[in-house]
């Protein structure tokens, strides 16, 4: 939901777009919903093979850094069974991660996150990254316990620690302090993109309840600038709390803000040229509003 964390200098910027995707249009899944990527196919047990080590890449990261939290922390964010919380707006705000995962509508992630300057979008970050590891680790079809993401631990703590050992070091010119900096944003941009790759992946299995012919997300919007890495971010808030939804049973409850106010929240996926000639999609004022009849817009 946010823009990149950190000004990257401009070589890093260049480097870190280019690995993040490399790594994410021709790094197979370890999920066995993935499907092979621009054509790129390896056999059977070579695919089986880098699956596991995948697997076990992110578990091990995400056990090494559990380790590094403190245990009423790690009490208190334990996995529940879905329906663990209250139904009222402030238990869902502060409830432990569940499986299936709870739902967190565009309205309660904003109202979480405004208020604290961003300061809650970080426990939303490790609900939704636990959540979709350990539904993993219960759900892969083959049985295997394979998972495909470094969960609530090993993603958001990297860059947590990264950052705090890093700045203090940049402001008191201590050599690696910038190095450590980079990493940290470098991991935590891996991470967003994974995570959207995840949510397509979800949004396929139950593509016919949600009316949808696509996935829903461009990943690779993450490296875009804002406001358009905030236009994805958005679009992967809502599309998962409405994934989870679904999986939990629960009732339709209209979300405002992703359907009313702003309608490209909820839309169906769209190019970044299709975003900037149809002003109908974007705000709750410019929905009676004619398309852009601009050439270079045009598909």
């Amino acid at each position: 939901m946010v823009s990149n964390p950190l000004r990257l200098t401009g070589v890093s910027t260049v480097l870190i777009a280019s690995l993040c995707t490399t790594c994410h249009s021709f790094i197979p899944s370890s999920s066995p919903r993935s499907k092979p990527i621009y054509g790129l196919q390896a056999s059977t047990k070579d695919q089986s093979d880098l699956d596991d080590r995948i697997s076990d890449f992110c578990k091990g990261t995400n056990e090494f850094w559990k380790t590094l939290v403190i245990k009423p922390v790690r009490d208190y964010v334990e996995i529940q069974p879905a329906g663990s919380a209250r139904n009222d707006t402030f238990s869902k705000l502060v409830a432990p991660p569940e499986i299936p995962g709870i739902p967190r509508p565009v309205w309660l992630t904003i109202l979480g996150s405004v208020p604290t300057g961003l300061g809650w979008y970080g426990y939303y970050k490790f609900s939704v990254e636990e959540e979709l590891y350990q539904y993993e680790l219960t759900t892969e079809t083959n049985g295997d316990g394979r998972v495909s993401g470094c969960g609530g631990y090993g993603t958001l703590f990297p860059f947590v620690y990264g950052i705090l050992v890093g700045f203090p070091m940049q402001l008191l010119h201590v050599p690696g302090g910038g190095v450590i900096v980079e990493a940290a944003a470098l991991w935590i941009l891996l991470g967003q993109l994974n995570l959207y790759r995840r949510v397509n992946e979800l949004c396929e299995e139950k593509r016919d309840e949600m009316g949808m012919s696509e996935p829903p997300l461009h990943p690779w919007w993450a490296l875009l600038p804002p406001p358009l890495d905030v236009v994805v971010g958005l679009r992967q808030v809502h599309f998962l709390s409405e994934y989870w939804r679904l999986e939990r049973g629960e009732e339709y409850d209209k979300d405002v803000i992703a359907e009313d106010l702003f309608p490209f929240i909820s839309a169906p996926r769209f190019s970044l040229k299709e975003f900037f000639r149809t002003p109908s999609m974007w705000f709750w004022f410019t929905k009676d509003w004619k398309d852009l009849e601009i050439g270079f817009l045009k598909d």
